[in-house]
């Protein structure tokens, strides 16, 4: 008799729960599956599901108070995508398995048969605030070797071969990538303007592959360099830090890796100062802390970089010692002392935070 009263005063409740589940909100606000079969937009399992990530941009609000997650399920999707609409979430099912993928370069023609140029290159471009990926791989699949193989006069070589994986752009804002792989060759990750965080994510490329105006922190991160086969193996930063503007790129107990342990060493440099157009008030910032160095990076560390020309034409060449580029704290083969690699002091070091970089904004990893 005690159990039928029991049963009969929790069947309410239980009824009560059943109901909050069915009526809960999914998750996702949309999920893309490059095996789905239905139009564009169908209910399944209770949420919009789309073939291409580009159809579940289009269909989100235009203004989103709050966070519009997508979530992306394995697949390899060739779309080149602008992201406009602020407070959106990609979220991958795996980095492994689940990628963005585009492949044209600054030489490439675009439809309309003229050069994308660098700014054009991109696969993901980000130009709204909020902004937030995890468990992706965004790359540009554009391949530069195969392309540097060929002959010098065969006309389809080409010559601009900058190929940005991630551009965040004019009203790009506390971007945040969690568990993100970037991968191109030269200028994979085009930090233009804003604040944005990387933790725990693959940076990879050869030449200027992480480089702009914007402030970035890159925290337990990989920055891996590519091998092009030289002696030359490129340059890992190239910022356009704004004069004005105290802070550019923050490493903060990163690895600095090679893509193959037979990489020469020595051949890689730290970076270089950008000045765009020859502007000289791009003074670049890239400071390297509590960072693992391999062999690869150069006892120089540093190297000069050409941009725009003086009144008699002839190339200017920005020094590095004139950028604010400085390391502290870090060990392995490749963390070298030497003159030219400049190391902060511990009360210089002291200004150079998480927090001071993002100039007070908290990611939320």
């Amino acid at each position: 008799m005690h159990e039928i009263i029991w049963l009969l005063l929790l069947c309410p409740f239980t009824l009560l729960h059943a109901q909050e589940k069915a009526t809960s909100k999914p998750p996702y606000a949309a999920i893309v599956d490059a095996q789905h079969k239905g139009q564009d937009g169908k209910v399944v399992n209770g949420t919009s599901t789309y073939r291409t990530i580009g159809a579940a941009l289009n269909a989100a609000p235009e203004n989103n108070a709050s966070p519009h997650a997508i979530f992306i399920r394995t697949g390899r999707y060739y779309e080149k995508l602008s992201v406009d609409k602020p407070n959106i979430h990609l979220i991958g099912e795996n980095r492994e398995t689940t990628f963005i993928t585009y492949d044209a370069a600054a030489g490439t023609k675009d439809p309309q048969g003229k050069s994308y140029g660098t700014r054009g290159s991109f696969t993901l471009r980000i130009s709204a605030p909020d902004f937030r990926a995890e468990n992706l791989t965004i790359e540009n699949s554009f391949d530069y070797h195969a392309n540097r193989a060929k002959a010098d006069d065969d006309p389809t070589k080409l010559r601009d071969t900058q190929a940005v994986a991630l551009l965040t752009d004019q009203n790009s804002d506390r971007a945040t990538f969690i568990n993100c792989t970037l991968s191109s060759h030269q200028d994979t990750l085009f930090s233009n303007t804003g604040r944005h965080y990387f933790y725990k994510s693959i940076i990879a490329g050869s030449v200027d592959f992480i480089f702009g105006a914007g402030q970035v922190v890159f925290d337990d991160c990989d920055i891996i360099s590519r091998d092009r086969y030289a002696s030359n193996n490129g340059y890992i930063v190239a910022p356009s830090t704004l004069l004005a503007q105290p802070f550019g790129f923050l490493f903060t107990h990163c690895r600095l890796k090679k893509e193959t342990p037979n990489m020469q060493a020595n051949s890689v440099s730290l970076g270089r100062p950008w000045h765009p157009s020859g502007n000289p008030q791009a003074v670049g910032s890239a400071i390297f802390m509590h960072c693992e160095i391999d062999d690869h990076i150069s006892e120089q560390g540093w190297v000069a970089m050409g941009g725009g020309r003086d009144e008699n034409g002839n190339r200017i060449m920005f020094q590095p010692e004139d950028a604010r580029f400085f390391e502290y704290n870090n060990t392995g083969p490749g963390a070298i002392t030497s003159p030219s690699r400049r190391i902060l002091t511990d009360t210089q070091a002291q200004a150079y935070t998480i927090h001071s970089v993002l100039n007070g904004w908290q990611p939320h990893k």
